[in-house]
């Protein structure tokens, strides 16, 4: 209300009048307030929380599981579900499986479709999308279409979280055309490359070369 208390001139400048100025002007000062934080609470990258929710929705994507992610709570000494790895299980979350997907993989999710209702279905295509929605996770990804209306697909550069990879083999994340069927996923353990005869990429390494740099046996998961 500063703003438009400051354009009361000097001659009426009382404290009875600059209060009656800035009680008239409260709400309508209030008002623009909202419409300007509504743009960023609805934003897909600051949504948070029923907002997010309000934007899956427009995308035709919910936070709400029909099948529940199995073997993502945090535990000790349980390969893959460690630190970084699995998510720790909230008061009210049910012992069978986490059926609520928090803000972050939500999120992720909410992006992934947006991407996908833009994608044309064409692999070039397909690399670009994913770049744009998953390059803050480092992520690399390779697809291999195998001519016969399937496809591989692999994904470098990180070691998935468990939430990730349940995603991925729940068939929450749209990386296929219709009608074609993903084989398997290949990741790698660590994070590295993804082992490859005669080939050398970002996502792709054969054996040890000069700087020891080699691809990684791939750890193979096949969707539901």
């Amino acid at each position: 209300m500063a703003d438009y208390v400051a354009l009361v001139t000097s001659e009426h400048r009382r404290p009875h009048f600059l209060a009656l100025v800035a009680a008239s002007v409260k709400p309508f000062a209030d008002a623009q307030a909202a419409l300007a934080a509504l743009p960023p609470a609805f934003d897909v990258d600051t949504a948070v929380g029923v907002q997010l929710d309000a934007v899956g929705l427009w995308v035709g994507v919910t936070r709400y599981l029909y099948t529940p992610l199995e073997g993502v709570y945090f535990s000790w000494d349980v390969e893959g579900v460690g630190w970084e790895e699995g998510v720790w299980k909230g008061r009210y979350d049910p012992a069978s499986g986490l059926s609520v997907l928090d803000d972050d993989n939500f999120r992720r999710l909410v992006k992934a479709r947006i991407a996908a209702n833009h994608w044309d279905g064409s692999v070039p295509q397909a690399y670009a999308v994913w770049r744009m929605v998953f390059a803050d996770t480092g992520s690399i990804l390779v697809i291999q279409d195998n001519q016969d209306m399937s496809m591989s697909v692999g994904i470098a550069g990180i070691r998935l979280d468990a939430v990730f990879r349940a995603l991925l083999t729940g068939n929450y994340i749209p990386l296929k055309p219709e009608g074609v069927r993903i084989n398997w996923y290949a990741v790698t353990p660590d994070g590295g490359k993804l082992f490859a005869w005669d080939c050398e990429s970002d996502g792709l390494a054969g054996w040890p070369d000069e700087a020891g740099d080699a691809g990684r046996w791939p750890e193979y998961m096949v969707p539901a």
